[in-house]
């Protein structure tokens, strides 16, 4: 199978490779139920030596910079209270933490999540997180171009692999609130 961005040796729908993924990505993937077919849920497999965006689209396609996202978690604090949520945005932005991400949990403050926390929650590598198999009563912001574009390649929750997926799919998953401007300015 070809992929339908990047170049690619090894491309197969996520269904097919279910034992590459994570634990919480496969069972998301396994019991999947959104408007767009699980088969088009692409794995491919890439070098978890070269995972980090620059290094990873100057080997796999430069095209690949304008069509990849992010997934981060973050934290929002309000009184007592810290809520978890995670963000996806385009590659080439940041994500508006102090200002869209901490109006939208309501918080006092916001900021990103340690490694060591987001891996523990999510069940997933570092530099592999993915909105696909997010633990269950998370808020999920994408940024409204992440939804708009026709492709999207993010992370597999692991390192090595990633999902190419349409953009669409980010809007139905589980807890995905769609918000404009979350992803700012070159990141």
């Amino acid at each position: 199978m070809r992929a339908p961005m990047g170049n690619f040796d090894d491309a197969r729908p996520a269904p097919d490779c279910l034992e590459l993924l994570t634990r919480p990505v496969a069972d998301a993937v396994r019991a999947w139920h959104g408007d767009i077919p699980v088969e088009q849920l692409i794995y491919v497999d890439t070098d978890p030596e070269i995972a980090d965006t620059a290094v990873f689209v100057e080997h796999y396609g430069q095209e690949l910079l304008e069509q990849s996202a992010n997934c981060v978690v973050v934290s929002g604090k309000r009184g007592g209270e810290s809520t978890l949520a995670a963000c996806v945005v385009l590659s080439s932005t940041r994500i508006d933490v102090n200002g869209v991400v901490r109006k939208q949990l309501g918080a006092r403050k916001a900021s990103f999540a340690s490694m060591d926390t987001a891996i523990v929650e999510t069940g997933m590598e570092y530099g592999g997180i993915t909105p696909i198999g997010l633990p269950a009563g998370w808020p999920l912001l994408v940024d409204s171009a992440v939804v708009d574009s026709e492709w999207v390649l993010i992370g597999s929750g692991r390192r090595r692999g990633k999902l190419i997926v349409p953009g669409k799919v980010f809007a139905g998953l589980p807890g995905a609130v769609v918000v404009e401007g979350l992803g700012i300015g070159p990141s």
